[in-house]
This record gives C-alpha cells, sequence and structure tokens, in this order.
C-alpha cells in the first residue's frame, strides 16, 4: 500500500497535514497516537470509507478493512453472516474463514446471533469477516478491543501467520504497548505521521 500527501480537514479543523506512509508485504505495521489524533479518520480514508481532502492511496490486490466499531446485523447468527459475506466476496465456499474462527475461539458461537454475543466475541466475528477472502492487505482499527488475554495472544499468533505467508497488516492503536510484536511503528501526531512511539495513554 502506498499513500502520499493525505490531508483531511473537518470544516476548520485539520486532522491530517500531509500524511505518507509505505506498507511493504510480509509487514505487521503500527500507528498509535491519542485519541483524537486522526486515527480513524486516516483509517477511514486508507479503506475508501472516506474520500481524503488530498492526497491518494494505492492499494495492490485485495485488502480487509476492520472498523473500530463492529457492523453486524443483531437478528443474524455467525453462520449467517458468514454466509452473506461469501456472496459478497463471491467466494465459493467459507473454509478460510472456518480456519480463522478456530484460530480465534469464535467456531463454538456459529449458531448464536449477534446480538447475543459478548463485546469480545463480536470482534472476534468481526475480524473474521475481514479476512474470510484472504485480503493482502489488512486494516486493523483497535482490533482486540474486548478481547481477553487468550483470544488477544490468538490474535497476535494469527497476525504473525498472516505475515510469515507475505500479508501485509497495518493496526492502529492509542496504545503502544503492542510495540515488541511489531516490524516498524509510526507515530500520528500533529495531522504527521513520524516513526516510534508515544506513551501509552
Amino acid at each position: 500500500m502506498e499513500v502520499r500527501d493525505v490531508r483531511h480537514s473537518y470544516r476548520r479543523r485539520t486532522v491530517l497535514r500531509g500524511v505518507d506512509l509505505h506498507l511493504r508485504p510480509g509487514v505487521v505495521a503500527g500507528i498509535v497516537g491519542e485519541n483524537g489524533a486522526g486515527k480513524t479518520t486516516l483509517m477511514k480514508i486508507l479503506a475508501g470509507e472516506l474520500r481524503p481532502g488530498h492526497g491518494t492511496v494505492h492499494h495492490r490486490g485485495r485488502f480487509g478493512y476492520c472498523p473500530q466499531r463492529a457492523v453486524l446485523n443483531d437478528a443474524l447468527t455467525v453462520r449467517q453472516h458468514l454466509h452473506f459475506f461469501r456472496a459478497a466476496f463471491r467466494l465459493t465456499h467459507v473454509r478460510h474463514a472456518e480456519g480463522i474462527m478456530s484460530a480465534l475461539g469464535l467456531a463454538s458461537h456459529v449458531d448464536e446471533r449477534a446480538g447475543e454475543l459478548s463485546g469480545g466475541t463480536r470482534q472476534k466475528l468481526n475480524l473474521t469477516l475481514a479476512l474470510m477472502h484472504d485480503p493482502q492487505v489488512l486494516l486493523l482499527d483497535e482490533p482486540y478491543q474486548g478481547f481477553d488475554w487468550d483470544t488477544y495472544r490468538r490474535f497476535w499468533e494469527l497476525a504473525a501467520r498472516l505475515r510469515d505467508a507475505g500479508r501485509s497488516i497495518l493496526v492502529v492503536s492509542h496504545l503502544a504497548y503492542d510495540t515488541e510484536r511489531l516490524d516498524e511503528l509510526w507515530t500520528l501526531s500533529g495531522g504527521l505521521l513520524r516513526p516510534g512511539a508515544v506513551d501509552a495513554q
């Protein structure tokens, strides 16, 4: 993924002042910053959900996007979500999704409705849906909200396997305690990306 001079403002408030980013294959990278720094705005622009005021974003290959807020239909079961997204992604089967569910510990909830799931389990489904078409680039906005320690560990094991398979993963968080798990790290501050981390808030 190649990002050049991305800028964005909300009326008179400038959030992004010229973000440049190059995400190489086979890398787990992170962007950290304080709340309100513009991380979610940047992620929406990278995912194509929001048009930047200026600049360009180029993806090579398929990409997946896991937003901070899970977009699920509370009336549908986990299994029904899988088949709905299978059709949307034009996949012939859901075996890849089933492997992700197993890795995250979601398989036992397959026949439960999304509205009955805990916050952490909803996030597992959110992540599975973002990954089920095997994207080359994966954009994750606060992906482990609500995870217990076991699921948190499972998430990073999955991320390492995806990296080893040549996938590119970008994780956005307001905390910097995951830095030892990352290959590259940037801080979003003052509307710009800089190498390195801020102190955890």
